[in-house]
């Protein structure tokens, strides 16, 4: 099956100290990461792309919160610049996690702002800027920097600097919710902070080992190939990796296949299913996997992408993939949910109540 028919398918302060302290750590990772600001593993990027999801913005600000008011949304502006560590570390572990994206698409728009920019901004009281003196204006002074807008365009939260996934998506129930006016978010996160993910990746049995040489994998074995990409700070992978993936059902359909785990952002060597050498890291941007965890599903002489999970799913919807792809229903139904809608069916009349949420 094609690609086309995949299943499931700043302006800182002017003071020189300041501005030289800040180049200083955002633009010279390796001193900085001697003077310990940057945390163990990461280095500092150039360009980071942009989630495709976030607004295309024209910096009207004034049409901007207008449309997301009369959507029931509220405004995200996102504060960044080219080489800073923690907005790469923004994009990578936070706006990767699928309940933060869906959350994000929900409640906000999005808009990505260039603390060093010219693009042309019009700021709520009708004035033309640039977006470098607009973050002047608004005292951006760290990358990241957060400005969640209410619906007059007033800040009604502002992070200065990177929020942890958990605390991070705190902050937008938070703003949605419109507790600004009510508590602080110290209490509000004391009181309603979601459950912390694990901050692992979680080991199975029937995980591959390495060496990781995928085309040995597929040439040995008569079985479809199921690549999953995770990350660590993920509460969905917990709740893949510790309830779907134990449950007898999805153990029957796993054994159907050869399942490969990896860490989405790691360096860890492979052979692909076509016998090229590279890193998880690199492949899963090749394969545009941008959010976690996924899952790819590899078959046929060519050993190409059949189908692919990279939506929220539970337990029913996950194990109906597997069977889509270890049956190879898939190349007699492209349509994976008619086949799901017939599979459901099919164990409705065996007595086998299907219970979608579960």
């Amino acid at each position: 099956m094609s690609t086309g028919t995949q299943a499931v398918v700043h302006h800182i302060f002017r003071a020189p100290r300041l501005a030289g302290w800040l180049l200083f750590l955002f633009l010279s990772p390796a001193m900085a990461a001697q003077e310990g600001s940057l945390e163990e593993g990461m280095v500092n990027p150039g360009y980071v792309e942009k989630p495709k999801w976030f607004k295309n913005s024209f910096l009207d600000l004034r049409e901007d919160v207008a449309e997301a008011a009369a959507s029931g949304k509220r405004v995200m502006l996102y504060f960044y610049q080219d080489g800073c560590p923690y907005c790469e570390k923004l994009i990578r572990d936070n706006f990767s996690q699928r309940h933060i994206i869906r959350k994000a698409r929900k409640y906000f728009d999005v808009i990505a702002i260039n603390m060093w920019g010219d693009r042309e901004v019009t700021d709520m009281q009708g004035r033309v800027t640039t977006e470098k003196a607009f973050s002047a204006a608004l005292r951006v002074q760290f990358t990241p920097t957060i400005l969640f807008l209410d619906e007059q365009g007033k800040v009604a939260y502002r992070i200065n600097g990177y929020y942890h996934p958990r605390k991070f998506e705190a902050a937008m129930d938070y703003v949605h919710g419109k507790f600004e006016g009510k508590m602080s978010f110290r209490d509000y996160f004391a009181r309603r902070a979601p459950p912390a993910a694990s901050g692992k990746l979680h080991e199975q049995p029937f995980y591959l080992k390495p060496p990781y040489d995928l085309a040995r994998v597929m040439a040995d074995s008569p079985k479809p190939l199921l690549v999953i990409f995770e990350q660590v700070n993920c509460r969905v992978c917990d709740e893949w990796e510790g309830d779907i993936f134990r449950r007898e059902e999805t153990l029957k359909q796993i054994r159907r296949l050869n399942v490969v785990r990896f860490d989405l952002w790691a360096d860890t060597p492979l052979v692909t299913p076509q016998g090229r050498k590279t890193t998880a890291r690199a492949w899963a941007r090749e394969l545009n996997i941008t959010t976690a965890p996924s899952m790819v599903f590899f078959d046929g002489p060519k050993r190409e992408e059949v189908a692919r999970v990279d939506a929220y799913l539970k337990a029913f919807h996950l194990q109906s993939v597997m069977d889509y792809v270890a049956s190879r229903a898939y190349k007699k139904q492209p349509e994976f949910q008619r086949y799901i809608s017939d599979r459901a069916a099919a164990l409705e009349a065996q007595g086998v109540h299907i219970d979608l949420w579960k």
